[in-house]
């Protein structure tokens, strides 16, 4: 059960709305984050941030590249400190190239916060005003898509049965108290094993009966 208190801004001294204002995209690996992040990433007033493309677009011969893929072919988490550090660093640079502007647009992440200690973390940066929750009850579906995705895109994160089944272990285990993190009124549940159309009427269902984009904030 989604516990209803918060992350607070006060409790990172944060003073005043000067966060950004994000849409989490949850779930297991293979639920089709990335897919629905990239379909609302299209959609004039959201700028879609995927963690995962912050991870492979690191160079893999350097230092970091070389821890990020130490934790990553194991099936394991990228320590918290790392992973809120990059994200951090890869946001401030789309907002300094104007790729990502706040004012107008709506942050919609994917893969981050993947517990609750990136969850603490993170509040010192964004507001969440909606968390969806895609969710697969068939775990053989969510081995099938990724199975497919390491074939497809060559992926090295997804390239075994066993490291497929690690990371959805891992996911239970320690990403699912995310969702304790926000109130439960912000939490919606999402069909994930719907196909991709589906699942992207349902996201935009919530997103518009929390009343849209919030209207763009003074400049």
């Amino acid at each position: 059960m989604h516990q209803a208190s918060a992350i607070s801004p006060a409790d990172h001294g944060v003073k005043g709305d000067t966060r950004y204002r994000a849409i989490l995209l949850f779930g297991a690996p293979g639920s089709g984050k990335g897919t629905q992040g990239r379909l609302l990433g299209a959609t004039p007033g959201f700028f879609h941030c995927a963690c995962g493309d912050v991870f492979r677009a690191l160079d893999v011969q350097s230092p970091l590249g070389r821890e990020f893929m130490d934790y990553s072919t194991r099936g394991e988490l990228v320590p918290d400190e790392l992973t809120v550090s990059l994200w951090q660093k890869r946001l401030t640079d789309h907002v300094e190239d104007s790729a990502f502007q706040p004012n107008d647009q709506l942050l919609v992440l994917d893969g981050i916060p993947r517990n609750s200690a990136q969850a603490r973390m993170m509040a010192t940066f964004i507001d969440v005003v909606l968390v969806l929750h895609l969710r697969c009850a068939d775990l053989s579906v969510l081995e099938e898509r990724l199975g497919r995705r390491a074939a497809e895109e060559k992926r090295p994160d997804d390239h075994s049965a066993e490291i497929v089944r690690r990371r959805l272990a891992v996911f239970e285990a320690e990403s699912l108290g995310v969702l304790d993190c926000y109130p439960r009124s912000l939490v919606k549940s999402v069909d994930a094993s719907a196909p991709p159309g589906e699942v992207l009427a349902e996201i935009l269902g919530h997103i518009l009966n929390t009343g849209g984009l919030p209207s763009p904030s003074p400049r």
